[in-house]
């Protein structure tokens, strides 16, 4: 690239990027961070006095922005906010002690306080804000000492519990909670899930990120669904538009509930299937039975429960060991939907939905067929 575009490249970087929030979003953040701003600094001033908490409404103002706009950011966990509120009003208090209150002493007292919050991992850009307004304290603030911690703390968690309260009661999850352990399917292995073997894997994203070595305001867990997600839509753009309605079977073996556990296992035999749909009178889903569950002690157990008392050993009918609820889809599933059910879930048959009743199902065998038939597509 010449200068110029270097300088023009350079230039477009002053550009506001674009926002990916909508509207209702903004307003939804905008009033809960109003609201837990002036409850927060209400509470300060009526056990602390209106001087100390107009003192520290700064912080706790920008802080509100994090809680409630970018909930969802590394910077606004719940460590984040109380760690680096007692960091910064303990590097202030410390250095304003030995160096009196200068701007000297406020720059070293947000250079101590950056180092610190990132070494307890509590980085929180307003606490860099909270140190300076501790170390530049009013004088009733000053005269509390170690004590003023305590209106620093009260505000802090109040803001918190504001923010923990509203966004989960507004459909925004907070805090972030760490993703579980991707499942290794049915087996029980050490082996990742079908889908985690190839593609994208955790240690790619780990390693990515000591790469980049720099400061990333969203957390691992986020980063990683929004890199598989992007995954899945790229997938589904380029399978085009394969669905369920496709791919399934129509012509069902299916069984009721009053169905005798021996008739199960016959239909399943006869027909070379694994598992077993279960519908009532009404043709609704209500259960699903596998060979294992026909072959396995379970079955042995609920004979053993019957003749105890309640049933003949050969009366055992499906629903005593049917699974439910079922996974299921619709019609209109797209085939990306599908690959997970079937192979990270390990299911055998995934029923089909319609109006509330089955109208088909899909099994390994058919979404293999039907991803080998768009391959082949591709291909030509």
């Amino acid at each position: 690239m010449t200068r110029s575009q270097h300088f023009t490249a350079w230039l477009r970087a002053f550009k506001p990027a674009p926002i990916h929030t909508r509207p209702s979003e903004w307003i939804r953040a905008a009033l809960g961070a109003g609201a837990a701003l002036l409850l927060s600094s209400w509470l300060c001033s009526v056990l602390f006095g209106l001087e100390t908490a107009q003192h520290l409404v700064g912080p706790l103002g920008a802080s509100a922005v994090l809680l409630f706009a970018v909930s969802s950011g590394a910077l606004a966990q719940p460590w984040s906010i109380i760690g680096s509120y007692l960091v910064a009003t303990l590097v202030a208090l410390g250095i304003t002690h030995f160096f009196g209150y200068s701007l000297f002493s406020a720059s070293a007292a947000l250079t101590l306080t950056l180092i610190l919050m990132c070494t307890v991992r509590c980085l929180h850009p307003p606490g860099g804000a909270l140190t300076l307004c501790v170390v530049f304290a009013n004088p009733k603030l000053s005269e509390m000492g170690l004590q003023a911690f305590l209106p620093v703390i009260v505000s802090g968690a109040c803001l918190l519990c504001c923010a923990l309260i509203y966004n989960n009661l507004t459909r925004v999850r907070y805090p972030r909670q760490p993703a579980a352990a991707p499942a290794s399917g049915d087996h029980h292995t050490r082996d990742p899930a079908p889908q985690s073997r190839v593609g994208i894997t955790s240690k790619d994203l780990d390693q990515a990120l000591d790469e980049l070595g720099e400061f990333v305001d969203v957390t691992r867990e986020d980063l990683e669904t929004i890199i598989r997600s992007t995954e899945k839509h790229a997938l589904r753009r380029s399978m085009g538009d394969i669905r369920a309605s496709q791919v399934m079977s129509r012509d069902v073996i299916w069984a009721n509930p009053q169905t005798s556990a021996q008739e199960g296992l016959r239909m399943l035999l006869l027909h070379h299937l694994k598992a077993l749909p279960i519908l009532d009178e009404k043709y609704h889903l209500v259960g699903i039975v596998s060979l294992v569950d026909l072959v396995t002690p379970s079955l042995r157990m609920a004979k053993k429960r019957r003749w105890i008392g309640l049933r003949k050993r050969d009366e055992v009918v499906l629903s005593d060991i049917m699974s439910s609820p079922v996974s299921c889809v619709n019609s209109d599933a797209h085939a990306v939907e599908l690959i997970p059910l079937l192979s990270d879930r390990g299911l055998h048959c995934l029923p089909v939905i319609e109006h509330g009743k089955m109208v088909g199902v899909i099994t390994q065998s058919d979404l293999i067929a039907a991803l080998h038939r768009d391959l082949l597509s591709h291909l030509g």
